[in-house]
């Protein structure tokens, strides 16, 4: 083992002051004492070990622990984590170990956020050769944290400071590792961080993630935010200077402060809306932290202040955001408008109290804070999403990735308040149907629920409430979950009750029409396990497995007499009498092609000269586009199985992609339409589909181009059109 350098332990030590001095909250002895313990420790077990950059790996965990405890503003025992969070999975350290040097709590966080190995996951979750996995490491850590998060929210802020950390110091890894680990972090860690209420990270994380997934487009924005730095800056100064005045004027102490849209909101308001830089409105927002004056409810200056804003400034009445009345699930409190600027540019306009920016900032940290000094003792919302967590986790899929994309769905969603007929009310995300209500009053409802009133009138169980609905819900006893009812259930727990009352009735079937399997080839004398036997009954029944075949003779969906029959064509074969009984069957390895296939997907049709990733499953490669949302999950959740490919030689081969065009109907113009595509272009239509609205048209083509450099002069030839008012390509069309 390598022996760290005179500079190394100087720039350790350096590190490690600067965030001790950097603590949001002031250390005790004890602690201090602890904390030294725990970075000796943590200092010895990594010495000689070095980062990606060179660096020492213990200036990780320093870092870590100063991203929790300056930034999210985490006390001494999540500093004692962050330092040691790395020790039990890197080193001979063990969980016990932990809690014999630092005690129980402590070795509880440790656990939770020391990673699932090969071994944890067990044999089942193996993948076998040209099989993919059934589950994956990432979404097993996740669901793991999640699972330790239920009892101590720090694991998952520590996680958060972890991720954030190693987002920063992303540029050192290979570029498979940052596109794997960039799609994981906007697809989870992220949300998770805007769910928690951390603005400053959840922002940071984003922007980080664009930089490595589209490292053209977050330069071309960065330097155009630069470029028009100074001239922001005096638009602000100009917008603020009035503001400043009356706020003085009324006695009000503040801060006031602007700032651009984020790198990522400025790209994802760019592709969700097709515009440019340049035509993006409301780049501007200032900030106005108040300091509130006792006995007056905040609410209540928060409004004062926007009255003197709006008669200052002209106010966008369809941009008024009230998160004052109804803060957001993770505590949000504030008051959003839009208003015209002087110079007739839109400025969106951030009212906060002192404590409310503290919970914006801090999320989490500072809710539990402000929640020991509130006297009512109320539920707060975050209590709320942390209980529905641990509801969630109550029933864990047996697949981890089903569990993470059904908790991301849940939990990550906007909610709504829904009243029983008692006028008790319960929270369920937005879009959530009736059938996922009556799962959250008792599964027994839920298993045996036919239909609804929702306020007073009739509906189906696929009926999606809405925020303030009175649902009472209809129940047969004659009635039990059935597969389909999956189409219409939204929520983890709905979708949990179901499948496990589905798998028990499909157990039951299977195990009977097993044993009537059993005494058909009994009766012929035959092995059910036989291959020539089991083979021609799959191929009758069109099934996968010789389960699947019990499972639809168990529950009389097929009749046994065809079975009889095919079992009495293999009953004189004494080979297959020797093998009655015995249970036993010859698994062949499977068969690779020397060289796995490229696939377009079907999701994002990836066109030659588009940034594509792969996914590597069985003998196939699938091509997504970079942006496609789907490749981003599969990144996410299978970073193993990723590869990064790229467009190489003459391209011959022509791919489908969807064009979406929008303009004013006039005679002829769909005429001149294929015309350009067919004639001039000499391109081959698969599907065209329009549709006509007061004079105005819209519609898709399908077409087959060669790469997006065909693409783009055929749209560009398309705008050209006399009526044409858009042309932009889409993933899929939108009917």
């Amino acid at each position: 083992m390598n022996l760290q350098t005179d500079e190394e332990k100087q720039l350790i030590e350096s590190a490690y002051r600067e965030m001790l001095a950097n603590c949001h909250k002031e250390l005790s002895s004890a602690e201090l004492s602890l904390i030294h313990k725990a970075f000796n420790l943590a200092n010895e077990a990594h010495k000689g070990v070095k980062r990606k950059s060179g660096e020492p790996y213990i200036m990780h965990p320093i870092a870590v622990a100063r991203i929790a405890s300056s930034e999210i503003g985490l006390g001494a025992k999540s500093i004692i984590c962050s330092l040691l969070h790395d020790v039990v999975e890197d080193t001979d350290y063990t969980i016990e170990d932990m809690e014999h040097l630092f005690g129980p709590k402590i070795a509880s966080i440790i656990d939770g956020l020391t990673k699932i190995n090969d071994e944890m996951l067990g044999p089942s979750n193996q993948a076998q050769p040209g099989q993919q996995a059934e589950t994956s490491k990432q979404a097993e850590n996740f669901r793991k944290i999640l699972l330790t998060m239920a009892d101590d929210i720090r694991v998952i802020l520590i996680k958060l400071a972890d991720r954030l950390h190693n987002m920063r110091t992303l540029g050192s890894m290979p570029p498979d590792k940052q596109a794997k680990i960039a799609s994981e972090t906007i697809y989870l860690y992220a949300p998770l961080a805007h769910r928690l209420g951390l603005y400053a990270i959840k922002s940071e994380l984003e922007d980080l993630s664009i930089k490595y997934r589209h490292p053209d487009t977050y330069q071309q924005i960065t330097e155009k935010l630069n470029s028009t730095e100074k001239r922001r800056q005096q638009q602000i100064n100009h917008f603020s200077l009035p503001i400043i005045q009356k706020l003085e004027e009324n006695g009000i102490q503040f801060e006031i402060s602007g700032r651009p849209k984020s790198i990522y909101s400025i790209w994802k308001k760019m592709v969700n809306k097709n515009v440019s830089f340049e035509e993006i409105y409301d780049l501007l927002a200032i900030r106005i932290i108040f300091d509130p004056y006792p006995h007056i409810p905040e609410k209540t200056q928060c409004w004062n202040i926007y009255s003197i804003i709006t008669d200052l400034y002209q106010p966008k009445p369809d941009r008024l955001r009230d998160w004052i009345s109804s803060p957001k699930a993770n505590g949000y409190e504030a008051l959003h408008c839009t208003v015209m600027g002087p110079n007739g540019q839109w400025v969106e306009v951030q009212i906060r109290s002192r404590r409310m920016d503290e919970i914006a900032e801090r999320g989490f940290a500072a809710h539990w804070k402000y929640k020991s000094m509130d006297s009512s003792n109320q539920e707060h919302e975050l209590d709320r999403w942390i209980k529905r967590i641990k509801e969630t986790l109550e029933n864990p899929q047996n697949n981890a990735l089903e569990f993470l994309d059904e908790f991301k769905l849940n939990l990550f969603a906007a909610e709504i308040g829904v009243f029983s007929p008692k006028g008790d009310m319960f929270t369920l995300p937005k879009g959530a149907t009736v059938l996922d209500f009556a799962y959250e009053i008792h599964t027994e409802i839920g298993d045996h629920a036919i239909g609804a009133k929702v306020n007073h009138k009739l509906v189906p169980l696929s009926h999606i409430i809405s925020s303030g609905d009175q649902v009472e819900i209809l129940t047969a006893a004659s009635q039990h979950p059935t597969p389909n009812m999956l189409d219409f259930a939204t929520t983890a727990k709905a979708k949990a009750k179901i499948k496990d009352a589905i798998r028990d009735s499909t157990r039951q079937q299977a195990e009977a029409g097993r044993e009537m399997l059993e005494r058909i080839c009994s009766d012929a004398g035959i092995s059910p396990n036989h291959r020539d036997f089991v083979h021609e009954l799959l191929t009758a029944y069109g099934a996968s497995s010789r389960e699947e075949v019990q499972q639809l003779l168990g529950s009389n969906r097929i009749s046994s007499d065809r079975i009889k029959r095919i079992a009495r064509k293999y009953s004189g074969n004494r080979f297959m009498r020797s093998l009655f009984g015995s249970g036993k069957s010859t698994k062949r390895p499977a068969e690779y092609a020397e060289q796995q296939r490229l696939v377009p997907a079907s999701c994002c049709h990836p066109l030659p000269g588009d940034e594509v990733v792969g996914y590597r499953s069985a003998d196939i490669i699938a091509v997504h586009k970079a942006t496609c949302t789907e490749g981003v999950r599969l990144m996410a959740q299978h970073g193993d199985h990723i590869v990064r490919i790229k467009w190489t030689g003459q391209n011959q081969l022509q791919y489908l992609t969807t064009v979406e065009i929008r303009g004013i109907d006039r005679m002829g113009i769909i005429n001149e339409v294929t015309g350009v595509i067919t004639r001039q272009f000499m391109v081959n239509i698969s599907k065209f589909h329009i549709e006509n609205h007061d004079g105005v048209f819209s519609g898709y083509v399908e077409l087959y181009i060669q790469d997006t450099a065909h693409l783009n002069n055929l749209m560009d030839k398309l705008l050209k059109i006399n009526g044409i008012d858009s042309v932009r390509r889409i993933d899929a069309p939108s009917d």
